[in-house]
């Protein structure tokens, strides 16, 4: 019986890329449409907006920040979440650097020792999820040109996630024991040593420790780039064999139950697949609701998409984890998410009928000022400093593989 599904599953899976393969070959046109649209994205607002947030995240673990911080938060995560101090930082990291930072760092912990198996999974629930700069300046910002929704956005994403964390901590209790945690007692002192501790193991100089950040960022984002290009060609091809748009239609009847325009159907279906090609669908329907689109790209931000899926499954392959709490989280994650949105949204007073690029927050003067700039500096430069960067990351690799 196990031999018949590993040849069933070794018949699907080469069945699917054969498929695959094939269409792309039977409409080119499209396929190649589709992936300069996920390069465009890329290149001209995704890279640009998280770059400085990724190098800035990667020079804080150099310099031990983030270990500090996760000591200091070490009482939190054992009564709150039921996993030991460790969690903190996976959990920092998650909110930090956005997925799939933290199921890469849930499974390097489990590698390590550091979590049992039913604590890793509690804390991949939780842990792997987007960055505060990716749903300001990418999602709020460039793609609904609503600044006002990025705290709000912000809120009901990363408090989703603090619900789902609290509902794991009764994820299998007392199938396995729990790992000891420290005692909180001289937690200060604790947190600076292992600041110390973390910056004197990396023994690098500023340069060689901001080179390791620029390489590392740019293979993050040249592998984010690669999951959005191919998932573009793949919701393209689902559209064009027309297995997207049954999809949107069963979707539609979910719609029309809750009242939601069906017209999103189908970029809610695209969003399902690769978050942010969806959301820049869903955020182009200017005659729709600014709340109606808040509460899909909050689902959209919760779920991650499958292109973020396929990132965690990759990672977790290598470990005894199981994907099933993190898809599990993620489905609740969305559910808490809309509600968040719909409780939360007329508080920020912003006007539900005005066309998205008109929406004029309470504070608008103030969010113009701040916001405007980056906006015009991204639209105007994010192409070149995309690729600046790329050939700066390029020179550094070159220069450190010839002079090893």
């Amino acid at each position: 019986m196990i031999k018949l599904k590993a040849r069933l599953k070794s018949f699907l899976l080469a069945g699917g890329a054969l498929m695959f393969a094939i269409c792309l070959l039977i409409m080119p046109a499209e396929t190649v449409a589709a992936s300069k649209r996920g390069l465009d994205i890329w290149t001209g607002s995704v890279f640009p907006s998280l770059l400085p947030f990724f190098i800035t995240g990667e020079l804080l673990i150099g310099f031990g920040v983030v270990h500090f911080i996760g000591v200091l938060f070490e009482p939190i995560m054992k009564p709150v979440f039921n996993v030991p101090g460790v969690g903190s930082f996976v959990w920092a990291m998650g909110m930090a650097s956005g997925y799939p930072a933290g199921a890469k760092f849930t499974a390097r912990m489990r590698q390590e020792g550091h979590l049992n198996k039913v604590e890793a999974e509690r804390l991949i629930a939780f842990t792997n999820a987007s960055n505060p700069l990716f749903i300001i300046a990418v999602v709020s910002v460039s793609f609904l040109k609503a600044p006002s929704l990025g705290l709000l956005l912000v809120i009901a994403h990363y408090g989703s996630n603090l619900l789902v964390g609290f509902l794991m901590r009764f994820y299998k209790m007392g199938e396995q024991p729990s790992t000891r945690t420290k005692s909180s007692e001289g937690i200060w002192r604790r947190a600076f040593e292992t600041l110390h501790q973390t910056r004197i193991k990396q023994s690098k100089p500023f340069g060689k420790l901001f080179g390791d950040a620029v390489i590392h960022s740019v293979q993050t984002l040249l592998m984010i780039g690669g999951f959005i290009m191919i998932f573009s060609v793949l919701s393209s091809v689902l559209i064009e064999t027309g297995i997207l748009v049954w999809i949107s239609q069963l979707l539609e009847s979910i719609f029309l139950l809750f009242k939601l325009p069906p017209t999103l159907a189908l970029p809610f279906s695209i969003g399902l697949f690769e978050i942010t090609i969806g959301v820049q669908q869903i955020a182009s329907y200017i005659d729709e609701a600014l709340v109606i689109k808040a509460i899909l790209v909050s689902i959209l931000l919760a779920f991650n998409g499958l292109s973020i899926h396929a990132q965690v499954a990759s990672i977790l392959a290598d470990t005894d984890i199981k994907f099933s709490p993190y898809f599990f989280g993620r489905l609740i994650q969305g559910l808490f998410s809309a509600c968040i949105v719909i409780f939360s949204y007329p508080f920020i007073l912003t006007s539900n009928k005005a066309p998205i690029g008109q929406a004029i927050p309470v504070q608008g003067l103030f969010f113009n000022q701040l916001w405007d700039p980056i906006i015009s500096f991204i639209s105007q430069y994010g192409i070149m400093i995309s690729l600046i960067t790329l050939w700066t990351s390029l020179f550094i690799y070159s220069y450190r593989l010839i002079k090893h």
